[in-house]
């Protein structure tokens, strides 16, 4: 039997999952990792502790199926995007916490970019649009705030990467400092259509060029791990951001495939094929994962003037949610409204619906297709009978709300480019597993949500790309022939209810925001 071991590092937890060649899972591990909250808006971790916790769960997902190292013909990283590490190159050690996806410090320095009038040109290269979710600010903010980072950096002592590339560097041993484009793709540094850190948008950001890592494909040879560390050394093949990552073990391959995962956020892409598409309606255009050279060559006609040998650029249409599952969270922590995340469909379905509450989780912002950095959360439609059961109710229908908004901005751009709105909906992530919210979310969609015999595709993308680096795969039809469907949610509700609700959404968001 052969195996491939997928880390999945992500937001709240760090995870590892053994998989066979069909794509069923072995065994796994999970940490929880701690969140730091130094300020209101601001989100960091400890990268040591990130690693430290990644590592700790490979061991344990080896020991638990019972697998030695040389039983794993590869090993492929999935990873929570933006986030941003700064490191000295030799003494490994970082320079400062990590700033994670969620923080918005950043925000004054985007504003300024935005007033000088460098978004559209920012949006042609990268397909982002300007705002503190993404690296490039987050970078630009260590290297201004941290005492002498930036001679650090411009005398190339100091390293950036994504957590992708702070885990290979800790794995290789400091002896590879690289990322795959997926992760690139989402610092704003990186041009999309030639594949390549854009000397323009450096410069403009003032982020030094030797800082940042080599850029490969998301299937290709990313060195090996040094066999200290998990009892011999294991080929690292595939790396791709975790979003990516889904979308690759969803196996949405061709142009109009999309899927959505619930995670902390939520984040829906929509395959667009080789076309470079810019969103009108709020959402952003990003790299997909990508096949390395010599499959790539199999598979794919010759690549766009201008690029890598072997790396023909494939896009998606993104919306990110910055607050999903997170909502789940808060009400734990922050209410303590329940003892456990378990517990809220429970709770939830204990009333027929939310007694006309809205919670609009804005907790950091709205992200797209809003992209109001200064809203705030609010809780409307409250009445002398509303309980915690309507609260808990509007929360997870709060994850629905905020991915329908998305879908039908993405249905919009996808007509526009004169293809057709997507036809289904596939879910992944932790929160997917809950029917009222799945059954919910394909009310308001109008069209079937599936939900995946394996829900953990975001670690199952990187198992697959790492599978076909190392010739376990031969193709992506062999990949599509893998995946297999668990249950599919039909809508229930009538257009026009449906649309009613959006709009009592959208009226709750609008009253959100502060401008």
């Amino acid at each position: 039997m052969t195996y491939l071991l997928a880390l999945d590092q992500g937001t709240s937890s760090s995870r590892s999952i053994v998989f066979d060649e069909r794509g069923h899972i072995v065994a796994q591990a999970q940490q929880e990792l701690p969140q730091i909250y130094p300020q209101p808006g601001w989100v960091e971790h400890d990268p040591l502790e990130i690693w430290r916790t990644q590592l700790a769960t490979a061991r344990q997902a080896l020991a638990q199926a019972g697998l030695q190292a040389a039983n794993v013909r590869a090993l492929g990283i999935t990873n929570q995007r933006e986030t941003t590490v700064l490191w000295n190159r030799r003494t490994g050690q970082p320079v400062h916490h990590a700033i994670v996806w969620q923080d918005r410090r950043a925000e004054p320095l985007c504003a300024e970019l935005r007033e000088q009038g460098h978004e559209a040109a920012i949006q042609a290269k990268t397909g982002l649009r300007i705002d503190a979710y993404f690296s490039a600010t987050k970078l630009r903010w260590l290297l201004d705030h941290v005492p002498r980072a930036r001679e650090a950096a411009e005398a190339g002592d100091l390293a950036f990467g994504t957590v992708d590339s702070w885990l290979i560097w800790q794995l290789t041993g400091g002896k590879v400092h690289v990322t795959d484009v997926s992760n690139a793709a989402r610092t704003m540094l990186f041009n999309v259509h030639t594949n390549d850190w854009d000397d323009d948008l450096l410069a403009l950001l003032r982020v030094p060029r030797a800082l940042l890592p080599r850029v490969q494909p998301s299937a290709s040879d990313f060195g090996a791990t040094d066999a200290a560390l998990l009892g011999g050394a294991i080929p690292i093949g595939g790396v791709a951001g975790d979003q990516q990552s889904a979308l690759f073990g969803q196996a949405c391959f061709s142009a109009g495939m999309a899927k959505n995962t619930y995670g902390t956020g939520c984040f829906m892409l929509m395959h667009t094929g080789d076309a470079f598409q810019t969103s009108r309606n709020g959402l952003i255009t990003t790299s997909a994962a990508q096949v390395g050279p010599t499959l790539a060559a199999a598979q794919a006609a010759r690549p766009p003037e201008g690029a890598p040998p072997g790396a023909r650029p494939q896009y998606a249409m993104e919306g990110s949610v910055f607050v999903g599952g997170a909502v789940v969270q808060w009400l734990r922590d922050g209410l303590r409204a329940i003892p456990s995340s378990s517990e809220v469909q429970s709770l939830a379905e204990s009333v027929p619906d939310s007694g006309g509450v809205m919670m609009v989780p804005a907790f950091t912002g709205l992200g797209a297709p809003y992209w109001k950095p200064d809203a705030r959360g609010t809780i409307t439609g409250l009445t002398r009978g509303t309980t915690l059961a309507h609260i808990a109710r509007a929360a997870l229908e709060s994850i629905a709300y905020q991915s329908a908004a998305l879908l039908q901005a993405m249905g919009r751009d996808a007509v526009a480019a004169g293809g057709a709105p997507v036809s289904e909906l596939r879910v992944d992530g932790g929160a997917c597993v809950n029917d009222l919210l799945m059954q919910f979310q394909a009310d308001l969609l109008g069209i079937p949500v599936v939900r995946p015999a394996v829900i953990e595709t975001t670690a199952l993308g990187a198992a697959y790309l790492a599978g076909l680096s190392c010739g376990v795969y031969g193709s992506t039809e062999a990949l599509s022939s893998l995946w297999r469907a668990d249950r599919r949610f039909l809508p229930t509700l009538s257009p026009a209810r449906a649309q009613e609700r959006m709009a009592r959404w959208e009226h709750a968001v609008r009253q959100a925001s502060l401008d």
